[in-house]
């Protein structure tokens, strides 16, 4: 499986595994995410930092695919987290994403051989939002919301209060021409009413993907980012309506409302 712009952009399901857990790599691959994120930051100690890159680079180098979260520019891993992506131009996550400035010089120090995904987890990064989308080299953000609201000192499964966090990131997308960016994790893992009333609430903000921490949420996520029945049957009936303004079941129908149907029809392609 081959990690190409357009499966990231598309992708609805992202999942994480620890760059320290190389028996787990397999496994996380033939679960069925759209991707599979190879963590060397949060999950990965401070001492097992230099060895878990030696496994990614020993996966990647046997032709598999995974994007790589690196650590945090600044951090003494990074420079070697970025040469090991490089060297297998693999996509890069890039933590704590908050300057444009910082975001282009990765983009650099890779030659522009990585496709970059902004992890969005600061106050400064959300107001920031804009510029980052618009970063050369950004195909898709994600929101970081564990880290954000740790910062803010509000729950990080507190829909109200990350409203404005995921709102300002889907609108900085758009703005920016990137596809719909993807949503942060649910960690409570065992509790399926919670991932889908997590995913419910991202995809009516905008969200079209979600950052997975188990195996378990990647058919949730899947189902829930998927157009349903409903949608599409709308969507089909609206296209073929045509490009002219009309009135289908009492609802006007112009340029904007034919956009989004087709949007949708889109969507069941991936």
């Amino acid at each position: 499986m081959t990690l190409t712009r357009s499966r990231l952009e598309t992708a609805r399901s992202l999942l994480f595994v620890p760059g320290h857990r190389p028996d787990r790599f397999a496994k996380a691959r033939s679960a069925g995410a759209d991707a599979v994120i190879i963590d060397l930051e949060d999950a990965v100690a401070a001492q097992d930092k230099d060895s878990a890159r030696a496994h990614v680079a020993a996966w990647l180098g046997e032709g598999r695919s995974a994007v790589v979260r690196i650590n945090a520019p600044g951090t003494p891993w990074c420079k070697a987290d970025l040469e090991v992506a490089a060297r297998f131009n693999a996509p890069v996550m890039v933590p704590k994403s908050e300057d444009p400035a910082v975001l282009a010089d990765v983009a650099c120090r890779t030659a522009g051989k990585c496709l970059l995904l902004p992890l969005v987890e600061t106050a400064a990064g959300v107001e920031r939002a804009t510029e980052v989308c618009a970063t050369v080299g950004a195909v898709r953000v994600a929101f970081g919301n564990v880290d954000f609201s740790s910062q803010l000192g509000i729950g990080h499964d507190d829909h109200m209060a990350l409203t404005y966090a995921r709102s300002r990131l889907v609108s900085a997308s758009a703005a920016a021409g990137l596809y719909p960016p993807v949503d942060g994790v649910t960690t409570r893992v065992k509790d399926t009413d919670v991932l889908v009333a997590d995913i419910e609430h991202a995809r009516r903000l905008g969200f079209t993907g979600k950052l997975c921490i188990h195996p378990s949420q990647i058919a949730s996520a899947a189902a829930g980012f998927a157009p349903g029945e409903g949608e599409v049957e709308w969507a089909r009936t609206v296209v073929a309506a045509g490009d002219s303004v009309s009135v289908i079941d009492g609802q006007m129908i112009d340029k904007p409302v034919l956009e989004r149907a087709r949007r949708i029809l889109a969507a069941c392609a991936t």
